[in-house]
């Protein structure tokens, strides 16, 4: 883990946030490589499970919302974590997470009677700050989608079974923030609520487990990392009939990427009964009334870019002594598709031609420029990025070895770092059929 940390914040996939002023515990930044792998993920989510659709459609709801929403969900009660704290040397853990290290003021850690910690982060709406204005920063963001349950379905035209999803942030205010980005107190999920007839949760519970599974695969996760976690039924929220996790293969143990769980119909009736709304449905095929049942995948963006790049990150000795760092991104994913070259960035007909091929591809790919060093540092550094393609405009681009080779560049590919001849008019089709691959 040390040398992945290192690497995102030498190529600006991550920084520590606030840095300058020492940091903050469970914060992250992230950088220019890190905003594109992250938008990447989220465009891949969104295209492959809204847009593709025909059955499921979107919202960007509020990161606060009424404090009856939190009541209703049971959030205000029930969304703790048991905290402990070390008399000695002060440290403050969750009780279910204690360290396995001696306390620094030596011996063993002398705990105090554990007690519950609520995760949510308080603030207050509005000029007076009192407990008439208080509200919370979100948790989740799947309570916004079955508080709008009404407003959608008034105006998506969809019929059941159908889903609602949302990509944002949201908050928790965790006791200990560890591994990373892994366990952090602001995060990104992609949620769907899938809207489904009572007594078909068995079903669609398997086929959304299905299909979140082999979505992975086509974001670059191999399968011999991943695994599902079947919860026992004593391990089950009480209104729940199945949940499974998506697990992934972190250098720091086996975690959660991805919570898949039939929810039957309890957070709709809470809604109902907290908001004395009627949010029941009635089936136009069946001529049943009735409360929807929903199936909910919930990812953790963070969690799935920081498996990425813990997958992508190889190390290749290709001479003694010379060790290559590559993030083997899938190209879907990678930050940058491709990087145009000049050979030399002192030759005014090479950088103006590299010009016009960067140029060209530019609405096609994210591409970036880069002149800087000579080329085998560079080839290093979109490397180290997991930049699929490199192109080079040389000496021969200009005809100088001969008109057949005129108007032809260097297409590089990253994991083989073969290079083959191809014309600059052939670029935007080549790569966007390998893109496709």
């Amino acid at each position: 883990m040390d040398k992945i940390v290192a690497l995102c914040k030498r190529r600006g996939f991550i920084f520590q946030s606030s840095e300058i002023y020492g940091g903050i515990n469970g914060f992250w930044d992230y950088g220019p490589a890190g905003a594109e792998l992250k938008r990447n993920i989220k465009d891949a989510w969104w295209n492959d499970v809204v847009r593709s659709r025909t059955d499921v459609v979107g919202i960007d709801g509020a990161i606060i919302c009424h404090p009856r929403v939190w009541e209703a969900s049971g959030h205000t009660t029930a969304f703790s974590d048991p905290m402990v704290d070390c008399k000695k040397c002060k440290g403050r853990w969750r009780a279910d997470q204690l360290p396995d290290t001696k306390c620094p003021e030596g011996g063993p850690h002398d705990y105090t009677e554990a007690r519950q910690f609520n995760l949510m982060f308080e603030s207050h709406a509005g000029p007076i700050k009192d407990e008439d204005n208080k509200v919370y920063l979100r948790p989740e963001t799947a309570q916004i989608i079955f508080a709008q349950f009404n407003n959608v379905l008034s105006v998506a035209r969809q019929k059941i079974p159908f889903g609602i999803a949302q990509i944002g942030k949201a908050f928790r205010n965790e006791i200990n923030p560890r591994n990373f980005t892994f366990r952090s107190r602001e995060f990104e999920q992609m949620e769907l609520e899938f809207f489904i007839q009572p007594g078909t949760d068995a079903e669609w519970h398997q086929t959304w487990v299905a299909e979140r599974l082999k979505w992975y695969s086509t974001i670059g996760l191999p399968a011999a990392k991943l695994s599902c976690y079947t919860y026992k039924k004593e391990e089950l929220a009480h209104y729940a009939s199945a949940c499974v996790d998506v697990m992934f293969e972190f250098p720091f143990g086996v975690q959660e990427l991805e919570g898949i769980a039939a929810r039957g119909n309890f957070d709709l009736s809470q809604h109902q009964k907290f908001s004395g709304k009627s949010l029941e449905y009635f089936d136009d095929e069946t001529k049943a009334k009735y409360i929807p049942h929903v199936v909910e995948p919930s990812a953790g963006v963070d969690r799935i870019a920081l498996a990425l790049i813990c997958s992508a990150y190889t190390e290749e000795e290709i001479a003694p002594g010379d060790v290559r760092i590559v993030m083997k991104f899938a190209p879907r994913i990678a930050p940058v598709k491709v990087a145009v070259f000049p050979l030399l960035r002192n030759k005014p007909p090479l950088v103006e031609k590299a010009r016009e091929v960067f140029k060209l591809l530019q609405p096609h790919f994210n591409t970036e420029w880069d002149d800087r060093g000579n080329v085998g540092k560079r080839y290093r550094y979109q490397d180290e990025q997991g930049t699929p393609w490199c192109v080079t405009v040389d000496f021969d681009t200009l005809g100088e070895k001969g008109p057949e080779l005129l108007d032809t560049v260097t297409l590089r590919d990253r994991d083989t770092m073969k290079q083959e001849r191809v014309k600059i008019a052939d670029l935007v089709p080549l790569i966007t059929a390998k893109l496709r691959g």
